[in-house]
């Protein structure tokens, strides 16, 4: 491992977080910040390694069985793997604002969550395709409903009210507020603007708000008018076999459709302001989706590749997340076409693509690797995803 200034070189700690990514990380030690079950970074630690903030799987089978450790020390938490100490970890102490409570009660944390600098929220957790054969395979969010870990509906006042409580208390710099997919026109996106808003209004903190696309592009302007400073339209695969398979509701939607909808929001919101989830580790084609990257970031789109984080509960709970020789070439590759148009964490303002706790992509950007020759490695077989019924 090259040290660089007493610290491994940023090329070592992007492989570190991938392969930990990947293999998940044993905790042998308190770890005050942590998301078990649900959607978001769901069964993750969310810790700083080397400086950079990162969510890695520490729960289940898959990190007990981890080469790497997290273990206490005198002055701090360290990753070690074999007995020896590869990375320094910074972990964050329970917010505080998770205990505050609104006048009738509910539990700030019920409202929102602090992703390690982030604040975050499902703003409506209930979705048309939920539980039904619509359901997509990794995704989490009737989970955290029926845990009571959340409520149904946020209101924009709640919202505000707990941004607040984080940004004073907690140091919160963004706030990126998500939503279920309804069956309306507009597919959700202006109540989630609306509560973006009034998070903007009362806090100050850049917000991106996230939703599917929606019928009329003028719902787009809409937002836009609003005061959000960044969107999240995620389409979470190139490849439409696998879209067709695990995002049934999405393929119907098309593909073609999504880029429609980028292409107008860019306009209204500027290069890099508008993001799209890419999930590796689905069984979709690395070459496709290499050139769909490619063709997203030339009309200015952060296309946010991450590694499947199998959610348990999921219909995707036993497959596993793809290795680190799978996801490395892409994110190279990625990596230097956002390079090329000038795209990097800092121009998407606020959300996932700002945070990018959950991936390696700008960690590659910054250590300067430029796309690898040849083609990308193949990629597992196409997955089959069991359904379940129609109501459960």
């Amino acid at each position: 491992m090259t040290v660089v200034d007493g610290r491994p070189a940023s090329s070592d700690v992007a492989s570190l977080i991938m392969e930990l990514q990947s293999v998940g990380l044993r905790v042998e030690t308190d770890l005050a910040t942590s998301r078990r079950g649900g959607a978001g970074p769901s069964d993750s630690g969310m810790l700083w390694i080397e400086g950079v903030p990162v969510t890695v799987p520490t729960e289940g089978e898959v990190a007990q069985r981890s080469p790497y450790s997290l273990r206490a020390e005198d002055d701090g938490q360290g990753i070690y793997r074999d007995g020896v100490k590869v990375a320094a970890v910074a972990g964050t102490a329970r917010p505080r604002f998770y205990d505050m409570q609104t006048a009738d009660g509910v539990p700030y944390w019920k409202i929102a969550l602090l992703h390690l600098d982030s604040l975050a929220s499902t703003v409506v957790q209930v979705c048309n395709y939920w539980g039904n054969s619509d359901q997509c395979g990794f995704c989490g969010i009737g989970l955290s409903l029926a845990s009571g870990s959340t409520i149904a509906k946020k209101t924009p006042e709640m919202l505000a009210e707990v941004a607040v409580a984080a940004r004073e208390l907690d140091g919160a710099v963004d706030a990126t507020l998500t939503t279920g997919s309804s069956v309306a026109p507009d597919r959700g996106a202006l109540y989630v603007a609306r509560c973006g808003q009034a998070v903007k209004e009362a806090a100050g903190l850049p917000v991106e708000v996230q939703f599917e696309p929606p019928r009329d592009l003028d719902v787009i302007d809409r937002v836009h008018d609003m005061g959000i400073d960044a969107l999240g339209i995620h389409i979470e695969s190139f490849d439409p076999q696998v879209l067709a398979r695990v995002a049934p509701g999405k393929f119907r939607t098309g593909i073609e459709t999504y880029f429609r909808t980028w292409e107008y929001a860019v306009r209204r919101f500027g290069e890099g302001r508008v993001s799209t989830y890419v999930i590796l580790g689905m069984g979709e084609d690395p070459e496709l989706t290499v050139a769909a990257c490619r063709r997203a970031v030339d009309i200015g789109v952060y296309p946010f590749v991450v590694p499947l984080r199998p959610v348990a509960g999921s219909l995707m709970e036993d497959v596993p997340a793809p290795a680190r020789e799978y996801t490395e070439p892409i994110y190279r590759k990625v990596a230097g076409f956002l390079a090329e148009r000038g795209l990097s964490a800092d121009t998407a303002v606020a959300g996932c693509a700002r945070c990018q706790a959950c991936s390696s992509l700008n960690l590659v950007q910054q250590a300067g690797a430029a796309p690898p020759c040849g083609p990308v490695a193949a990629g597992p077989p196409l997955l089959q995803i069991g359904r379940r019924p129609e109501s459960r």
